[in-house]
């Protein structure tokens, strides 16, 4: 299988919200931030594209695009406003639970 179909089918099924939340939570427990950005990049991929995304979030697409690349450093704000608008919320559990 090579790369595209990979992507493709990574894509596919992160447009279901229960894989997409264990994908996402399973980057920030490897607690990488290159990790969990691109994580994020895939689910809004999978969740229609930062365009749509953004309109949704109420966020500005390039601002969006910047926070999200891989130099990017989003806000805390902005990725409040991005969880919510794809149906997550981020919550915080001790470690090793």
């Amino acid at each position: 299988m090579g790369t595209r179909e990979y992507k493709e089918g990574l894509l596919e099924s992160l447009r279901d919200p229960e894989e997409a939340s264990d994908y996402l939570s399973g980057a920030f427990e490897d607690g990488d931030p290159e990790v969990i950005l691109l994580a994020i990049r895939d689910v809004v991929e999978a969740q229609g594209g930062i365009g749509q995304v953004s309109k949704k979030a109420n966020l500005n697409r390039e601002s969006l695009y910047r926070g999200l690349s891989e130099n990017g450093n989003p806000k805390l704000k902005s990725l409040c406003q991005l969880f919510k608008a794809m149906g997550f919320s981020l919550s915080v559990q001790p470690h090793g639970t």
